[in-house]
């Protein structure tokens, strides 16, 4: 009956009659991604009334999308619901009537999602057998789940003080609830609501990070080989750029800005001749938008431009790979603030953008032939999506707006530099950005921003802390997927099996919340722990307990004396940043074996009290570096340079070679360079320390 009122109350707006109507719940979780379903079926399991609002005509996000290849990192830390989703799917492809175009025992599973023997999981899925398990899980459990209703971005927020009291749709329709989950990829509801947040990138700066902000040094994957030229006509600046180059970038390394990472759609492709669609030629396309693409080729690409992974049914999980491919880099950075119609125009043309790139490699002349007939082959899907030509309408938001609460994730937290005292749940895949932008370098070569991928670290926990915002700004509302974390941070705990973690966290939360008529930033998190624990969420892993980065690394507060890290130092120069497990707090720079004299640090210090004070320098020693480093030490009355080996093993615990005492005043300043050296010098810290 409620359904039946609904669409005649529907019927009338259309037809330009004013409606509203306003339901209540104890929970009202507006995002119908995998974080949101799985968010609603835990509240009906807390015994709340729940709602689930998603503004388009299918729920499930990029989990019933195309991402059918798992992203993971670790299946031993994905517990909970999220586990049960997983095990959902394995079941359904249990059942003969799964496999239409190819029989079971031909499937073979790639990469880090196949399912060992007896394992009762499966991890990789069509995006139609997501759907099916998510929509026969709401049909079992009875969520309420409304459609194709989007938030009144403007004034659909009502709030009394810091309690959100209801929100309202652009159709007028309100839901009034106790306690609201934001489980958009966009942040939609956060932002109105007036909470904190973020766009792009932080500087290195600003948490004490090593890979946020710009990092044109650590592009060696996915991006350009040399020699691509970058303007219409080639070598002719005056002819102007190709498209979608941006022609204010890079930017300073290590500076933040507001780009955003690049978007793309998730194809999901098949070779069955039955069931395939071949690549069109769409209406609108434009040549020149590839001409960086054939360019790349003819200058020596010869890699596949995509990574095509097997799923069930000869179909694939399709994704970005090489230089130029299904990633439309920098045409997405308005997206997160775009209004609805805006953010449609932007969809559409990365689906033009992808529509023309598959038909250019499937056909354009100047593609190789070996690569043109390999990916002709393949096609979109008849049987997937609802759109006649098989793709599909959910883009890959890799990431939006973040949530900037009272605490924030940061790569130090995926490294465990810096410890979680209150974990909800696990995060275990590499820290990952696709590329940003593509700039023009200094010897006038096209190239790609942005690309970090920094694994090597066991699972790390989560904090409660950054699911909920700051308490004078939304007192009951919990943001599991724009949550509170750095650009890095984010780029590791954005997997959907730690979306669908998170989600079950917030309800369990919200329930609580609402049980003991707290806000959510009061919920007692040993009563939360307690009920996760319960529920079989993994809040710790045995290979994270006591875990140290590696032997090599060192963190600042195991150190006496005055330390100035490199990321302190005042700096000339080109110095490379290399790994991060090793070295003083960050890792260590080093200036790539110039020995022109082009690069310069400066380790300056106010000190505590005048006197003595010892002058050691960090490094770690191996034979490629520079037997004769310049090192000078400013002291009170003068100055003195050495010459450091830095093949030889520091003497002090490993980590630091002594330059002598020296009397200083209220300031210390050391100062190393490259000016003449035989080898790798290598930049990590230098340490004060006061001699009785």
């Amino acid at each position: 009956m409620k359904t039946f009122i609904w669409a005649a109350l529907s019927i009338l707006s259309f037809a330009g009659w004013a409606v509203s109507e306003e339901s209540s719940y104890d929970l009202v979780i507006y995002g119908g991604t995998s974080s949101g379903l799985v968010a609603g079926f835990e509240a009906l399991a807390m015994g709340k009334t729940v709602v689930v609002i998603e503004p388009t005509s299918r729920v499930g996000g990029l989990t019933t999308g195309g991402l059918g290849q798992t992203d993971i990192g670790n299946k031993q830390v994905i517990g909970g619901l999220s586990r049960t989703f997983y095990e959902r799917i394995s079941k359904h492809y249990s059942d003969p009537s799964a496999w239409n175009w190819q029989k079971r025992e031909e499937y073979r599973d790639s990469g880090q999602t196949r399912t060992a023997e007896g394992e009762a999981t499966m991890w990789t899925f069509e995006p139609s057998a997501a759907l099916e398990v998510y929509q026969e899980w709401i049909e079992e459990t009875g969520l309420e789940v409304v459609y194709e209703e989007r938030l009144d971005r403007e004034k659909g927020v009502k709030k009394e003080g810091a309690r959100i009291v209801s929100i309202t749709m652009e159709s007028g329709r309100t839901f009034s609830g106790k306690v609201f989950l934001d489980t958009t990829y966009e942040g939609d509801l956060l932002a109105a609501a007036g909470v904190s947040y973020t766009v792009g990138r932080e500087s290195i700066e600003e948490y004490g990070e090593s890979l946020n902000g710009v990092q044109t040094k650590r592009a060696r994957s996915h991006n350009f080989v040399d020699g691509v030229d970058p303007y219409r006509i080639a070598r002719d600046p005056d002819s102007g750029l190709l498209p979608f180059i941006d022609p204010d970038g890079p930017g300073e390394e290590g500076s933040a800005d507001s780009r955003v990472q690049a978007y793309c759609f998730r194809m999901c492709l098949t070779d069955h001749p039955e069931n395939r669609i071949p690549f069109h030629k769409p209406e609108g396309y434009q040549e020149e938008w590839y001409e960086l693409l054939l360019r790349n080729f003819e200058a020596g690409e010869n890699g596949m431009p995509w990574i095509n992974s097997s799923m069930p049914n000869r179909k694939t999980d399709t994704n970005n790979r090489t230089g130029f491919s299904t990633d439309f880099i920098g045409q997405n950075y308005d997206y997160p603030e775009a209004s609805y119609e805006e953010r449609e125009k932007i969809v559409a043309r990365h689906r033009l953008y992808q529509q023309g790139l598959m038909w250019t490699l499937a056909n354009h002349p100047r593609v190789p032939g070996k690569i043109r007939h390999h990916i002709a082959r393949w096609g979109m899907c008849k049987d997937e999506f609802e759109s006649p030509t098989g793709w599909q309408q959910q883009l890959y938001v890799r990431e939006a707006r973040r949530m900037v609460s009272d605490f924030v994730m940061t790569q130090n937290h995926c490294q465990q530099r810096e410890q979680v005292e209150d974990s909800i749940g696990m995060g275990a895949y590499t820290m990952d950005s696709h590329n940003v932008q593509r700039y023009v370098t200094q010897d006038g070569w096209v190239k790609n921003e942005g690309d970090v991928q920094v694994g090597g670290f066991p699972p790390y926990p989560i904090s409660y802390q950054s699911l909920v915002p700051r308490a004078e700004e939304a007192s009951n509302l919990l943001v599991p997927v724009c949550l509170s974390a750095s650009h890095m941070a984010f780029g590791s705990i954005r997997m959907e099996p730690v979306f669908m973690v998170l989600g079950q966290t917030a309800a369990v939360a919200a329930s609580l919340a609402i049980d003991e008529e707290v806000s959510v930033q009061e919920v007692p998190y040993e009563d939360l722990r307690k009920i996760l624990l319960e529920k079989g969420q993994i809040l710790e892993h045995e290979g994270s307990k006591g875990y140290r980065p590696s032997p090599g690394y060192t963190s600042l507060k195991s150190l006496k004396g005055i330390v100035i890290d490199d990321t302190k130092a005042e700096k000339e120069g080109e110095w490379v940043p290399t790994i991060l497990t090793h070295g003083v707090h960050l890792g260590y720079l080093h200036d790539g074996n110039k020995g022109d004299g082009s690069c310069r640090a400066v380790f300056a210090s106010e000190l505590p009290k005048p006197g003595r004070y010892e002058v050691e320098v960090a490094y770690s020693t191996n034979e490629n570096r520079a037997t004769n480093v310049p090192v000078t030490i400013q002291f009170k009355g003068g100055e003195v340079t050495k010459r450091l080996n830095q093949k030889k093993p520091p003497e002090s615990n490993g980590i630091f070679a002594s330059l002598g005492t020296y009397e200083f005043g209220s300031t210390a300043s050391v100062v190393l360079t490259n000016e003449g050296t035989n080898g790798h010098v290598i930049l990590d810290a230098v340490r004060f320390l006061p001699v009785e």
